[in-house]
């Protein structure tokens, strides 16, 4: 089973381009990410910038309009993620527990949909997935 473990740091959201995590956090969460790897879990792992260097995309009457960042509305935003894959949602939630996050932080787990998750129309839309995810992983 695959775990996206989401990273939501508190005032994230406002923090102005080029704001980096301190020097001792990124060493505790490096022991961490460390931790992960030597079980065999981890899959992939990111940062992110903060929203006010990024940009939305939205669809009002099926035309795109683009937003750059920050985001007034956004209430919470993601600072980073973890791709895992573990045996049950219970060993995400174990691994999500050792994290050593702040106070100000919260790591959200969402488990990844397969494909043999959906029905079989959904599957037979969605013909040659698996393939792009190959190209995708060959392309890194």
């Amino acid at each position: 089973m695959r775990f996206m473990m989401l990273m939501i740091p508190k005032g994230y959201e406002s923090a102005k381009p080029g704001t980096v995590p301190d020097a001792k956090a990124v060493e505790a969460m490096m022991k961490y990410n460390e931790a992960l790897q030597k079980a065999g879990v981890l899959l992939a792992l990111d940062g992110l910038h903060p929203p006010s260097m990024g940009a939305r995309v939205s669809f009002a009457g099926g035309k795109p309009k683009v937003m750059d960042g920050p985001f007034a509305e956004a209430k919470e935003v993601l600072g980073g993620y973890w791709m895992i894959q573990v045996k049950s949602r219970a060993e995400a939630i174990d691994w999500a527990k050792r994290c050593p996050g702040s106070e100000n932080e919260i790591v959200e787990i969402r488990q990844v949909q397969e494909m043999e998750d959906f029905p079989e129309d959904v599957q037979k839309a969605a013909a040659g997935f698996s393939e792009m995810q190959s190209a995708a992983e060959k392309r890194k």
